[in-house]
């Protein structure tokens, strides 16, 4: 699940690219060059022979800090977007989250005009597993949009799953990667190869995959120098990245929320990240939904009366239960044990 390449971009303000560069190259031990691009980018080149960018993004809102006061600016050298080099999760997140915070010492920060985006390595996926991953984020939309926080400024930029190419996929069923390019580029008059096409800004961008790098992208981040979030996020895509791969079908079905948390729980579990080394991993993931995790229907004594009432199983009994979850396809999953836990929240890299 974990060893999946991956890239990211965070998106950041209140320091110059010049100075967020400067940060990395002393961390890393590198050398910066200037590309005198569009994008103004600093590229520091670490000794593996990595590049790390700080580049200009026009749809962030330019801010530093002023008597401890954010404050707009008219200065674009304030716009600065880090693109990381290809990633693997043991090997990097470490220096990953070291740069994070460094950044954060330095006087960055974010602002609700930022976005964090996660492409994964496209090379494993087939139409079977892209149509899967489709129906997984269109199953969930409405869940992932309120547990990561998705605020009015950035939706534009991170639309929800668009129910009526959902549909045609699946009424479709592309067998190859040009049927399945047919379709997603379907009623947009744009030419496919623009690089800032309109079907770009999804939750998951394909545009990419076609006409692109390769990678799938999820943009459904709001941006964050917290270290902590960040790693929450990453193994979160590289999970369901995971899922979309080795889950034989998954059909576009809504998912019923009647308990937030414990739904988004449940499906984390579900997809790899149980266990201590996830915890504050599950925390960040499901903090801002409504409900109870480790009860879902609030309490063990609710389970108890719906239990005796409707002979209802799922709860499970005791001190701890088991979820039995049918997947996507319609087909009953593996039972997944959950336990009530506590879960802080720190920015410790956990």
């Amino acid at each position: 699940m974990l060893s999946s390449k991956f890239g990211i971009e965070v998106e950041m303000t209140g320091i110059t690219r010049k100075a967020a560069a400067d940060v990395a190259a002393k961390l890393m031990g590198g050398t910066i060059s200037i590309c005198g691009d569009y994008y103004d980018t600093y590229t520091v080149t670490t000794p593996d022979g990595r590049t790390w960018n700080f580049m200009y993004d026009s749809s962030i809102d330019d801010q530093k800090l002023m008597n401890g006061k954010r404050c707009n600016i008219d200065d674009l050298a304030y716009s600065v977007e880090m693109v990381s080099p290809i990633l693997t999760y043991r090997e990097d997140i470490d220096t990953l989250q070291k740069l994070l915070r460094k950044l954060k010492k330095a006087g960055a920060f974010t602002n609700g005009s930022c976005g964090i985006h996660i492409h994964l390595d496209g090379a494993p996926h087939t139409p079977r597993s892209l149509r899967n991953f489709i129906n997984l984020v269109a199953s969930r939309n409405d869940l992932f949009y309120k547990a990561l926080q998705i605020g009015e400024e950035r939706k534009s930029y991170c639309k929800k799953m668009d129910e009526y190419l959902v549909k045609k996929m699946n009424k479709e069923k592309p067998k190859t990667f040009a049927d399945m390019e047919r379709i997603w580029y379907s009623g947009f008059s744009q030419n496919p190869e623009t690089h800032y096409h309109r079907s770009r800004y999804s939750f998951l961008n394909l545009h990419c995959f076609f006409h692109g790098n390769h990678t799938v992208e999820l943009r459904g981040f709001n941006s964050t120098l917290h270290a902590g979030k960040v790693r929450a996020y990453i193994v979160f895509a590289l999970a369901m990245n995971h899922q979309a791969l080795t889950q034989r079908s998954a059909q576009y079905r809504k998912v019923q929320n009647e308990n937030e948390k414990f739904a988004m729980r449940v499906y984390l579990v579900r997809i790899g990240l149980s266990g201590e080394e996830f915890q504050s991993c599950r925390k960040h993931l499901y903090e801002h939904l409504s409900g109870n995790a480790a009860w879902r229907y609030g309490s063990k004594e609710n389970c108890k009366y719906r239990r005796r009432n409707t002979h209802d199983l799922e709860c499970g009994s005791g001190d701890h239960g088991v979820e039995t979850e049918t997947d996507e396809g319609g087909h009953e999953g593996d039972e997944i044990a959950w336990f009530p836990q506590r879960c802080d929240s720190e920015d410790q890299g956990r």
